[in-house]
């Protein structure tokens, strides 16, 4: 698979989708948070640098194949244009005539934004005739919009199959080279702490996991099916009840490979979750009919970390806790600030661990935070990315 380093860009229109799908003020409209955007400027400006017409594509939202004014690009341009010192003008599409003459007009070194891909439908779809429309507008497709290669979209997926040069970004190529150091040739011991609400959706992360690591912890709602699985009354806590004899399975298949597993051994506990000022701290085996568990236990907080304490890669997906609602939040920030301070290599994917990082102030401190969280957990899950899998067809084809 090439990268941008392996393709001249000089004078050439590149296609760069990247993801710019981001939190926008509900006040006024701007851009709140320009993480993503800031993340794809490496690319861009190997683009423009290399004297190459950088096309910009996004989605924005969940639009549905209708445009929706409030999920225009619109801000993002404007965001764009001050970070760069220059005008990035908005196309009135991103498909069509007007829009291939835009193209074709761009000066080497010059953007031009795209409107939101997702406005029509045969983007979501892979629509064989809007990918071949797209592909009009490009000599070099570059994908650096990692978040969205687990999608089979236009844009990520169909669009290769019509254009003759492909690479990956550098945002993209730096996401696969953190996840195979992390997973394919890590420093062991190698740990990965999993999180989260539903077990229902980690079932093949952790099929996928027990073969590969030394250690497994789990944590979050998800641990409650695995506690019930143990024989362990967990009050009126979130359990899978449908997938409590799976949790039962999974246990036997890591006490089979010598995985140490770590579940939850106390929990915080409160009659609701908007509750907290009555949550107590109840071993896992005593929980009263009345509580629910809404994050894991002070002794299971410094458990864990004792656990990660001589683990030279530790990977960590979901919350171990509802973060998002004191006092639930803080064994996830115990864990973040552990990882911020360890010295092993900690990679952090996923949208609500990431956002636990950010909230923490350690983002800068941990090894990688991916910017991915679909994608990064079908990578946990061992699945092939499907905007990967075309870019190395790609270039098997050229």
């Amino acid at each position: 698979m090439k990268t941008l380093d392996h393709v001249d860009v000089s004078a050439k229109r590149v296609f760069l989708r990247v993801d710019f799908n981001v939190p926008l003020d509900k006040k006024d409209g701007t851009v709140a948070d320009d993480t993503r955007i800031r993340a794809i400027l490496p690319s861009l400006r190997k683009v423009l640098d290399g004297g190459g017409k950088a096309v910009l594509a996004s989605h924005l939202g969940r639009p549905k194949g209708q445009v929706v004014p409030e999920m225009s690009l619109a801000p993002v341009a404007r965001h764009l244009s001050g970070i760069l010192g220059m005008d990035v003008p908005l196309a009135p599409d991103c498909v069509g005539g007007a829009v291939r003459k835009m193209v074709d007009e761009l000066e080497p070194g010059r953007v031009l934004l795209l409107e939101n891909l997702r406005f029509h439908g045969g983007e979501t779809k892979n629509n064989p005739e809007f990918s071949r429309q797209l592909a009009e507008l490009t000599d070099v497709y570059v994908n650096d919009a990692f978040a969205v290669s687990h999608r089979a979209h236009a844009s990520v997926h169909g669009i290769t199959e019509y254009v003759r040069e492909c690479a990956a970004g550098y945002q993209l190529a730096k996401e696969i080279e953190t996840f195979r150091q992390a997973m394919e040739n890590p420093q062991r011991p190698l740990a990965v702490v999993i999180g989260g609400a539903k077990v229902s959706t980690k079932i093949g992360v952790l099929e996928n996991l027990i073969p590969k690591v030394d250690l497994l912890v789990i944590g979050g709602a998800m641990a409650n099916t695995f506690l019930k699985a143990q024989g362990k009354s967990v009050g009126a806590s979130l359990v899978e009840d449908e997938f409590v004899e799976t949790a039962k399975v999974l246990l036997a298949q890591a006490r089979e490979r010598g995985v140490r597993v770590i579940l939850p051994v106390d929990a915080t506990a409160a009659p609701s979750l908007d509750a907290g000022d009555r949550a107590r701290q109840v071993p896992v085996d005593q929980v009263p009919p009345d509580l629910a568990i809404f994050d894991v236990g002070e002794e299971t907080s410094a458990l864990i970390r004792q656990a990660l304490e001589p683990c030279a890669t530790v990977v960590w997906n979901g919350p171990l806790g509802a973060f998002e609602t004191p006092p639930f939040e803080r064994a996830t920030y115990d864990l973040a600030r552990f990882l911020a301070a360890s010295q092993a290599f900690t990679v952090v994917g996923g949208g609500d661990s990431a956002a636990a990082v950010a909230k923490a102030g350690v983002t800068d401190k941990v090894g990688y935070v991916s910017t991915g969280g679909g994608a990064f957990l079908e990578m946990l899950e061992g699945k092939v990315l499907p905007g990967i899998q075309a870019l190395q067809k790609c270039s098997e084809r050229a």
